[in-house]
């Protein structure tokens, strides 16, 4: 009995920041629609979560934490720019010029593009000659065509979208809410793609740094805070009035604290905790729900369209996602290899940037 609650625990915590990752989606394009800067809204998002979660990591690691050598802050220093920074500040533009339901159907891609991106460095392994592998390799190919379709193929409109004051980024330069074109579509897509590229490096690195500076709460806090420093520079070249710096209205500051505080510092914390007591896989498959909370939430309150093309193409993304997720635990256990998936850093896949 104690151990059946202990997994509804479990599942109960997962379901929750699933559900505030999705408001943080909603909140992040609701800004953007308003006007806010993408770099800006980085920048706060991460001086915030540093701030959250400097004293957590100071408090749980003061006395295993261990030494920090220049090797070790190189890497932080990259993990930060891809894992952060530049990741954020390409999710954020990709959403500005789509929906928050389309966009968040790319981070399902994300642990595909980490797999590709790990072979040639023999992070992972891939072998067709046994059932890993084929599912694996099955995966890969199904989600890859899920994000063709995503990229190229809109179909017909099966909800339509409704006059809305955050559902259109015309609204920004003063003309009428209209949905977004088949250019700013595809503008999107590149933006969002560049970004889960960027993303995916990130835990190439993160596997360096999980092994040189296992102490996983204090290496995230000197990780904000780099990002912090490095959108902040960015800002100062692109924004040179101080007005951009200052969120202008109520959501903008409900959004920043919300990102920073619940997105960045309590969802990696629970998500932590669940890892420890779950795994990796386990986590991970609870990543499109991300995107199922969004739809619902994109549909009913931003009145946003659903088109053929992303649902059809979300449906490919998933199933290639869970085909991955499925070769990957057959791997972990019957084959004493242990690629990337398994050092402890995939839960953060599901972390939305």
């Amino acid at each position: 009995m104690g151990s059946c609650f202990r997994d509804w625990k479990i599942v109960l915590v997962m379901i929750s920041v699933v559900a505030c990752f999705a408001v943080m989606n909603i909140l992040i394009k609701m800004a953007i629609s308003e006007g806010m800067n993408q770099l800006v809204l980085v920048t706060l998002r991460q001086f915030v979560a540093t701030i959250f979660i400097a004293p957590v990591a100071y408090f749980r690691e003061r006395k295993m934490r261990p030494k920090m050598t220049s090797e070790i802050f190189v890497y932080l220093f990259f993990g930060a720019l891809f894992g952060a920074s530049l990741t954020q500040f390409l999710f954020f533009t990709g959403l500005k010029y789509t929906s928050a339901t389309f966009a968040c159907a790319f981070l399902n891609i994300v642990p595909v593009f980490t797999f590709l991106m790990a072979l040639p460095f023999r992070l992972d392994i891939l072998n067709v000659n046994n059932k890993a592998g084929v599912l694996k390799l099955l995966g890969t190919l199904i989600c890859l065509m899920g994000t063709i379709v995503l990229m190229f193929y809109q179909g017909a409109t099966l909800i339509p979208s409704h006059n809305s004051p955050h559902s259109a980024i015309s609204k920004q330069e003063g003309g009428p809410t209209i949905g977004p074109t088949r250019h700013d579509w595809m503008l999107g897509s590149v933006f969002l793609v560049t970004g889960c590229i960027a993303w995916s490096a990130w835990f190439l690195v993160q596997s360096k740094i999980s092994k040189k500076y296992p102490a996983l709460y204090s290496g995230t806090a000197v990780t904000f805070f780099l990002s912090f420093i490095q959108a902040a520079a960015f800002c100062l070249v692109t924004e040179k009035g101080i007005s951009a710096w200052i969120p202008q209205t109520k959501l903008q500051v409900i959004t920043v604290v919300f990102s920073g505080i619940v997105g960045s510092g309590i969802g990696f914390v629970a998500m932590s905790w669940c890892v420890e007591k779950r795994g990796p896989v386990f986590t991970s498959a609870f990543s499109p729900l991300i995107q199922m909370m969004v739809a619902v939430f994109d549909i009913s309150f931003l009145h946003e369209e659903l088109r053929l093309g992303s649902v059809l193409g979300s449906a490919l993304v998933i199933a290639g996602l869970y085909f991955l997720l499925w070769g990957k635990s057959y791997e972990a256990h019957h084959s004493d290899v242990k690629p990337i998936a398994q050092n402890g850093e995939t839960h953060l896949q599901i972390q939305t940037v």
